[in-house]
């Protein structure tokens, strides 16, 4: 909470503010607004992201593949990004339209912050960006749709958020976790399972629980990457609770990706054995 006056800084009078920082740039500089259209050639898509909740806040974790068609387009990109002290988005959809509206959002809630002295509470941030969504919908009639998750910490309410949203804008609070993307399907089954098998869920289980989901949807989804040591490259994953975001150091997240790894590959290794080849007269 500040109280430094927002509309000297700005050079604006005091109740001719804009809304927002997007109506602020439509009425003085439209020529800096992000052009979401005319992106569709050569569409880079962003995949597999997921959120889940665990006892004291929210875990956000998006693999680094990024395709076109059946290319790969990059091996490393970044879905997952802080959008303020208490929240973050991962994005999936088409790469570009996703990464402007991100830094659109971003902005946004710095320019709410600056303009009201406070930040934005967690729900009107994830009414905000269901409203940048909206706006979207004609580039998304065209094939450029952009799909977030945004997560958070409630400090109102002292616990972790998931929003989920349509492409229409369309805002959906998930209670437990939520994954999409083209391989989300896959990893909101193994969500499903290690969720409510589970009686305690810490911020390390959590953690687990997101590269596990990861595995799975890597294995069933030609657009997502699975923890790829050929070549150093791990999902990203944050955590958010009362302390803020941070992000997992890429050595904590190698390791329990590696665990993952060699267990699923003893299991087969040991099914392997049980099997018996056939024979040519079978």
């Amino acid at each position: 909470m500040t109280d430094r006056p927002p509309a000297s800084l700005l050079g604006l009078q005091p109740g001719r503010l804009p809304e927002s920082f997007t109506d602020f740039l439509r009425a003085e500089r439209p020529d800096l607004l992000p052009r979401l259209e005319g992106q569709g050639t050569g569409m880079t898509f962003a995949t597999t992201i997921l959120a889940l909740r665990y006892s004291s806040g929210v875990v956000i974790a998006g693999d680094r593949r990024a395709t076109e068609g059946f290319s790969i387009a990059h091996r490393d990109i970044e879905k997952v990004f802080p959008t303020d002290s208490h929240s973050a988005v991962a994005i999936s959809g088409v790469a570009g339209p996703s990464m402007e509206m991100v830094r659109l959002f971003q902005t946004e809630l710095e320019y709410y912050e600056k303009v009201e002295g406070e930040p934005l509470s967690l729900t009107g941030r994830a009414n905000h960006l269901g409203r940048l969504i909206r706006a979207n919908l004609p580039a998304a009639m065209q094939g450029l749709v952009v799909l977030p998750l945004f997560a958070g910490y409630d400090v109102r309410t002292g616990g972790g958020r998931i929003f989920r949203y349509d492409v229409t804008g369309g805002l959906y609070e998930e209670t437990d976790y939520h994954a999409t993307g083209s391989g989300g399907s896959e990893a909101k089954g193994t969500l499903k399972k290690l969720y409510h098998a589970s009686d305690d869920i810490d911020g390390d289980a959590g953690v687990r629980m997101s590269l596990e989901a990861l595995a799975d949807a890597a294995e069933e989804d030609v657009g997502t990457a699975g923890p790829d040591p050929v070549h150093g490259i791990y999902p990203t994953v944050f955590v958010i609770d009362a302390q803020g975001v941070r992000e997992v150091p890429e050595a904590e997240v190698r390791r329990v990706a590696t665990e993952v790894l060699d267990r699923r590959s003893a299991a087969y290794q040991r099914r392997a054995g049980t099997t018996k080849p056939m024979s040519a007269e079978e």
